[in-house]
Parts: C-alpha cells; structure tokens; sequence
C-alpha cells in the first residue's frame, strides 16, 4: 500500500490511570485514491490488556485521495492496575504498532 504512515512523535510518556493522545501522519503517496484500514498491536503481548483505546482509528476505513495528508489521532490510557500488577515487574515501555491492508473499492 502505497501509503507513509509515521507517528508524529516517537514517545509519549504516560502515567497509569491518565489518558494521553499520540497522533500519527499518513500520506498516500500514489496517483489514485486509495481507502485504508488498519489494524494495532500493544508489545509486549501481557501487557496489552492493560493498553485502553478511547478513540482510535483502526478498524475504520480511512479514504485518502492522491497526495492527500491526514492526522490520525489515538486516545488511550494505560490501566491504572498496571503499576502494582506483580505480572507486569520489569515492564516500563509498550509499544504500539499498526498494520494498514488496502480496502478494495468495488
């Protein structure tokens, strides 16, 4: 897909319990619209439970036309359980990643 999708700011630092916004840039670099969706994925895996999506856009079809730029903001928390969780010791940073797949305009 020919889309760059980049987040805005590579850390967002974030207490459990608060919520926080992290924003990501997607451009469709092609000639021809294209519609996108995506999927995410909370690293590591045990503690993706505790990753909370208030408002996101995965899941949703975005339509970008040629050379179009879009904001894509999430809102989340982070389990407030999450600091004294004895599965979680050692546990500092998640990572979240998406995966976009072409959506077929028929």
């Amino acid at each position: 897909m020919p889309w760059k999708f980049t987040p805005t700011q590579r850390e967002v630092r974030v207490k459990p319990g608060e919520s926080a916004l992290a924003f990501f840039t997607a451009e469709n670099r092609s000639s021809a619209p294209i519609t996108g969706v995506s999927t995410y994925n909370v690293t590591p895996m045990k503690a993706a439970v505790d990753f909370n999506k208030i408002q996101c856009f995965c899941f949703e079809e975005q339509r970008l036309l040629p050379g179009e730029q879009i904001d894509m903001p999430v809102f989340f928390y982070i389990d407030p359980e999450f600091e004294t969780d004895p599965k979680m010791n050692g546990i500092n940073n998640m990572i979240l990643s998406y995966t976009f797949f072409k959506v077929n305009d028929d």
